[in-house]
């Protein structure tokens, strides 16, 4: 397995890293705000701030650091919500909410975890790879989880949060001094131009160990301008000057209700690279174009702020006549929402979502009426006097189910779904008073106390502003003026890393198994990865011969249409299908030994008819024979359709086992009702995927299938797949 970056190379580096910060700042007090909080604004920031705190506190892994992606739901932790954790502890000492010391050992627990965690290739097993984190990790080992990808925003959120722990945590005990030890080797190590598109000067959103870089790379303006300037202030890794003008280049500068900005519908977009950037009369050339333009100064945080208020007026105007609506309630960003259904309101069918980016720009609307307590929290420094009514008048008008004594705000809630046997996500109510949410997300609790605090007093700001890497990546990105100017970065020595390893010379190619497929096999159901069924089967071909690997290309939500060949035909309004990255064409050119394919309930819940499954079966199957290579197909499984679809999954199901014959995987039997429904013993709780007991049985069917037995009957020794 390869593994980069060793704990021993870090603490040989103590002494270097633990120096004094490398930044000087002028002496200076804040900006006058415009506005002057009330004792009654003030009084409800501190009950806001304090049970905001405690969900970070109370709800993280004290020995790891791992900040829950959401609670009471726990599945896997996030690491932009622990970028936004680290900060949090800070806060939580300055307000007195614990101890200094208290937060530096949960702070250096944090750091020390993650620097530890294997970084590699692997598709399972690592918590990265150069220096990136994978977006989701699991709670107890703090690998990869699922098939998540290796995130770059969310991973410049995670190193933002390091770099505060870096500036904040600066003093002489030992514990202190690990902290910026562990928090330089974090940073330093990031290889930040590695997920440049080749070819092109930004940013991509994503890599996979199965399918490599994704499709999406990053355009202005979003919340990405916190990548880009911590890129380009690494001394190892750094980022090439020009991407920030490229970024800057797709920049979209509109009106959307009376206030012209650069705009970005979710307002989540305008807020997180402010909550470690004070951007406050300092500009970039592209601000500085744009003032002589205009006449006048404009900046990021001014750009902020009307976004901030066009999406108020929005509410104010409320096109789409949503409950609850006005200048006192109102806030779209990306949150959880009360369903996928669709359901009549005010007499026309109105779609709804649970997770979605919803917002409101020039660009687009996303809205089905879900409001979002962050969108507004986010926002507190941008227009204090609006967004403090705001927060204020849904504390006071859902008391007790939007905001709890617990922890302050949860997610999001809905006035206009009143829809009270509508099927809704899981962990919510439908009230009186409309949906609401029973989860609190990390990455929106983070944006209201970190923004609360900067605008009491402005201390991640000025915490950040003695960070030697941040100052050098904004005078990198062209930013001049204001506190930037009087800012002297000393260079930081670059930290000598081991070099990644090769790859072992003369050792035999693998035995591939691609697995094709749609969440089941991707891993949902289970609630670690390690009992996934494919990952229990990698385990044990690893331990039948150690030639074999396993390469994973099944995605969430996919059919039979979208592992069909290229060139093939689909219907108009499904998404990527065929899916060039994970459908039989790309599984057939990794030379594989053979292939599996799981599509076990997507066809039918998309109301696609058996013959129409069965004939996009035979093409796939036709493929793989032309290319002599075995393919292996599991049946349909049981899933909580309604009565037509439950009949369909049933029907293809026999219908598998006879086309297929010994290479069919049956995972009907045993887990099915007579109804068709899955028998809750194997449910994980959702009605469509199984649990832990599920997978296991799935891959034992796949285990006594004779697919070990044929693979090694073509292969018996180093006669292995030609290459092509």
């Amino acid at each position: 397995m390869t593994r980069s970056y060793r704990l021993p190379f870090l603490l040989a580096l103590l002494a270097v890293a633990a120096c004094a910060p490398a930044v000087v700042v002028p002496e200076a007090p804040p900006a006058a705000q415009a506005y002057v909080l009330t004792t009654e604004d003030e009084v409800f920031l501190d009950t806001l701030q304090a049970r905001t705190f405690r969900w970070f506190w109370e709800t993280t892994e004290h020995e790891t650091g791992l900040v829950p992606d959401r609670y009471p739901t726990r599945a896997f932790s996030s690491i932009a919500a622990i970028g936004y954790g680290l900060p949090a502890y800070g806060i939580g000492a300055e307000r007195g909410y614990v101890t200094r010391e208290q937060a530096a050992e949960r702070t250096l627990n944090t750091l020390r975890f993650l620097y530890t965690r294997p970084q590699g290739t692997e598709q399972v097993g690592t918590a990265g790879h150069r220096g990136y984190f994978y977006h989701f990790l699991e709670y107890d080992d703090g690998t990869r989880f699922g098939a998540t990808e290796l995130s770059t925003i969310d991973t410049a959120l995670l190193m933002a949060g390091v770099l505060f722990s870096r500036e904040y945590f600066d003093a002489a005990s030992p514990q202190e001094q690990d902290i910026r030890a562990y928090a330089d080797s974090l940073y330093q190590r990031v290889e930040w131009p590695w997920h440049q598109a080749p070819g092109d000067e930004r940013l991509t959103m994503g890599w996979h160990p199965e399918t490599g870089y994704g499709r999406a790379v990053w355009e202005g303006y979003n919340e990405a301008m916190v990548l880009y300037l911590l890129g380009m202030g690494s001394p190892t890794h750094p980022l090439d000057e020009g991407l920030w003008s490229a970024w800057t280049s797709t920049y979209k500068w509109e009106d959307f209700y009376g206030y012209e900005h650069v705009n970005f519908s979710p307002l989540f977009g305008h807020q997180y690279s402010h909550l470690f950037v004070d951007f406050r009369g300092i500009q970039d050339e592209w601000m500085r174009d744009k003032s002589a333009e205009l006449g006048e100064p404009y900046d990021y945080f001014e750009n902020s702020r009307r976004g901030t208020l066009s999406q108020r007026a929005y509410a104010q105007d409320n096109p789409m006549s949503w409950a609850g609506y006005g200048g006192d309630v109102w806030g779209l960003t990306a949150s959880d929402g009360p369903s996928g259904e669709a359901h009549e309101f005010n007499g026309e069918e109105r779609q709804f979502h649970t997770y979605w980016a919803r917002g409101a720009s020039a660009r687009h609307v996303n809205d089905d009426g879900t409001i979002a307590p962050t969108a507004v929290g986010g926002s507190l420094p941008f227009a204090p006097k609006e967004t403090l009514a705001a927060l204020k008048e849904m504390a006071r008008r859902y008391d007790g189910t939007l905001w709890t004594a617990d922890y302050g705000f949860r997610d999001a809630f809905n006035p206009s779904f009143t829809f009270r046997d509508a099927r809704i996500k899981a962990n919510s109510e439908v009230t009186d008073q409309g949906w609401v949410d029973h989860d609190y997300l990390g990455i929106d609790q983070g944006p209201i106390l970190i923004m609360a605090e900067n605008l009491r007093t402005g201390l991640v700001w000025e915490t950040m502003k003695r960070s030697p890497y941040l100052v050098r990546g904004l005078q990198r990105a062209g930013f001049q003026g204001g506190w930037v100017d009087g800012a002297r970065a000393r260079a930081v020595a670059p930290l000598a890393f081991p070099p990644l390893a090769d790859a072992a010379s003369g050792a035999e190619d693998p035995l591939l198994v691609v697995v094709l497929g749609s969440s089941t096999a991707e891993g949902y159901g289970p609630e670690h990865s390690d009992s996934t069924w494919v990952n229990r089967l990698r385990v044990y071909l690893d331990d039948a011969d150690p030639r074999f690997d396993v390469l994973n290309l099944a995605k969430g939500g996919y059919t039979t249409y979208h592992v069909l060949p290229e060139g093939s035909t689909v219907p108009a309004d499904l998404n990527r299908a065929p899916d060039a990255r994970r459908n039989i064409d790309a599984a057939l050119a990794r030379n594989p030994a053979a292939i599996i394919v799981g599509l076990t309930s997507n066809d039918a819940a998309q109301g696609y008819e058996n013959g129409v499954q069965q004939a996009n079966f035979e093409t796939i199957a036709r493929q793989a024979q032309a290319a002599g290579v075995p393919l292996y197909v599991t049946t349909t499984a049981p899933r909580n359709l309604d009565d037509a679809g439950r009949q369909s999954q049933q029907a293809v199901a026999d219908w598998i086992r006879q086309r297929f014959g010994d290479r069919a995987v049956d995972v009907w039997d045993e887990v099915a009702l007579p109804d068709g429904r899955l028998d809750p013993r194997w449910d994980s709780g959702d009605g469509i995927h199984q649990n832990d007991a599920g997978h296991r049985l799935i891959f034992e069917r796949v285990r006594d299938s004779g697919i070990v037995q044929e693979v090694l009957a073509r292969y018996p020794s180093t006669r292995l797949p030609s290459r092509h």
